[in-house]
């Protein structure tokens, strides 16, 4: 699309067009709603003024980008959203080249952009490419960009940095002065004067430079950007990031100061669609809905996971007062949205602080408390180090709750719940186990309220598997559940998620096996493999997980240990690569472990 040569007028019919688009699209597919609506001027407004085809065009988080892809190409393309083989819900390089990186989690779009400017200082091109970063409010959270922020405003490389506000949660303005003092500092008289008057004081000595600068910072302690001044970074605004002819003068300026720029620019989420508009976290990601009343066209009967943990989570808190929890920026995505309302006290969200929020949880275990750290299976990589050094080392009772755990279908590579067990399997003083159904989660949960160590279990996206299995026994440590005794070579283990792929993989086949519900990974259940290394010589792996480092690799390592050599074991763990997006369904059909593609494989 040719934004370049359109004018203000034609470029607002573009962002309707783009709005209209988003909405058609989402509505059926599903996706990020009211933060990519709410962007639509501000990324207009960088393809006016910006090259994306040389300069990097860096999207914190990203699942705001929507209108980026639909200037740059993607039009038509745009209808396969979030599909299996279809466009990504995020930028991908592999996707287009103006799609500079990839990205899923928050807050790293600064330090991409200041390594992208080392690069272009390097290499000669600060004349002609200048990143171009756009970040969220919410990502202003997280200390990674307080990192990249320091260094940036050291080191004075060119960038500009827009900030999406869209929840004026950095510093609200203070009615008509500051809205008249913002606009005098965004334009190039200000910029002009302030360039001037810095060079006219260096003649005349201390005094009068001292004099300037508390006359200017007077000045911007009415506006909210003094602390990126203060750090050396350059701060315009706040700006109406709806208004598409400011926006481009203010990024024009921007972009000609040569420097690290802050461009504070206030958005309103869900623009354009009245039903969504304002903060309402519901329609930040969401499913197919019906675009005339907002209502959603997905309807399920069973109950998820999540809500089972929320369930549990809320009876226990009940009765042991000493039960504290957090979650970084989900309470709504975690379940921990009623525990915050019941008990403010006890249950914090933390906002986008994966790192903090594990650390802080470690702290109050070491009070006293019993912490239940709820993240993302996928966001707890970002607390890793926190795991082993400040709750593992210290062997304190921390509980990981995971959700999110396994494939989570759209969201796709950055957001694959994967690699929790093999990770956390390396901890020393780490204990891993995971339910497999309602009444199994409820007992797992009772373990971890009960046990004095760092623990994590994991859980799906979704509902559990429904099955014909005896009930759930009782949790103990390092105890599993033979679900299904048979006189045949097979054993079938199940852990967590896998129990249900794994029951209905036994259905298909012509002949008994048994079930093993493992339950525990670490440490593993001795006593019982033991045992059935004697009774059946073909194992199979069912496990929601990575191969490499997951369950089947344990149970390996058991067999080798134990110098058990005529056991076969074959994991229907997930391969060593990064799994696409796309529906649950179908990107389990593409990693062949649907259970009719189990089934023939082991039948041979």
């Amino acid at each position: 699309m040719d934004i370049k040569s359109k004018n203000i007028k034609e470029l607002e019919t573009v962002c309707n067009d783009i709005r209209e688009r988003i909405l058609d699209v989402v509505s059926k597919n599903g996706g990020h709603l009211s933060s990519t609506l709410g962007a639509t001027e501000l990324i207009v407004a960088m393809h006016k003024v910006f090259d994306s085809n040389k300069d990097p065009f860096i999207f914190d988080v990203s699942h705001q980008s929507y209108a980026h892809k639909l200037v740059t190409g993607r039009w038509d393309e745009f209808e396969s959203l979030r599909t299996f083989g279809g466009l990504s819900g995020y930028t991908k390089p592999s996707e287009s080249d103006d799609d500079y990186f990839v990205a899923g989690h928050s807050s790293t779009s600064i330090s991409l952009g200041v390594g992208a400017a080392k690069g272009i200082a390097l290499k000669g091109e600060t004349d002609s490419r200048i990143p171009v970063v756009m970040i969220g409010d919410g990502s202003m959270t997280a200390g990674m960009v307080y990192e990249a922020l320091n260094e940036l405003g050291d080191r004075k490389y060119p960038m500009v940095i827009i900030l999406n506000d869209n929840e004026m949660s950095i510093a609200k303005p203070i009615g008509a002065i500051s809205k008249m003092l913002s606009s005098a500092m965004a334009s190039p008289f200000y910029q002009r004067f302030k360039k001037n008057t810095e060079s006219f004081v260096d003649n005349f000595g201390d005094g009068a430079r001292y004099m300037a600068k508390r006359m200017e910072e007077s000045l911007k302690l009415i506006t909210p950007g003094i602390m990126f001044e203060e750090m050396g970074i350059d701060y315009i605004g706040p700006v109406d990031g709806h208004d598409l002819k400011s926006l481009i003068e203010t990024l024009e300026l921007a972009k000609k100061l040569n420097k690290p720029v802050i461009v504070h620019a206030q958005t309103l989420k869900g623009k354009g669609y009245e039903i969504a508009e304002g903060k309402e976290e519901k329609w930040h990601g969401v499913g197919p809905f019906d675009i005339e009343n907002g209502a959603s066209s997905k309807k399920s009967s069973s109950k998820s996971a999540t809500q089972i943990y929320t369930e549990s989570l809320m009876h226990l808190a009940k009765q042991n007062e000493k039960i504290v929890g957090a979650t970084a920026a989900m309470p709504s995505g975690t379940g921990l949205s009623e525990l915050i309302e019941a008990y403010p006290n006890r249950f914090w969200d933390v906002a986008i602080a994966e790192q903090h929020a594990v650390t802080s949880m470690a702290a109050l275990a070491k009070e006293g408390f019993k912490p239940f750290c709820t993240i993302y299976s996928t966001f707890l990589q970002r607390g890793y180090d926190q795991v082993i050094h400040d709750t593992c080392l210290m062997n304190l009772p921390v509980v990981f709750a995971l959700d999110r755990a396994g494939i989570v279908g759209e969201d796709g590579e950055t957001h694959q719940g994967v690699f929790d067990i093999s990770y956390l399997r390396a901890v020393p003083n780490m204990t891993l186990f995971a339910p497999r159904d309602e009444k199994s989660f409820h007992q797992a949960m009772a373990f971890a309220a009960s046990y004095e160590y760092p623990c994590s279990l994991r859980y799906p996206r979704g509902s559990f598997v429904e099955t014909d299995l005896p009930e759930s026994e009782e949790f103990k440590l390092a105890k599993s559940q033979l679900l299904r005794s048979s006189k045949g070579d097979k054993l079938f283990i199940g852990y967590g998620g896998g129990v249900g792929r794994a029951y209905e993989t036994a259905k298909l086949m012509d002949e008994d096996v048994s079930i093993l519900d493992l339950r525990f990974v670490k440490p593993l259940d001795a006593e019982m493999l033991r045992d059935l290394s004697t009774k059946h010589k073909k194992w199979y792996v069912f496990s929601d997980s990575s191969k490499a480092g997951g369950v089947g690799s344990a149970i390996l390592e058991f067999l080798s240990d134990e110098k058990i050599q005529d056991v076969e074991l074959e994991s229907f763990e997930y391969a060593d690569k990064f799994i696409t997006h796309g529906n649950t369904k179908l990107v389990e059909e593409s990693l062949g472990i649907l259970p009719e593609q189990l089934a023939k494989k082991i039948k041979g």
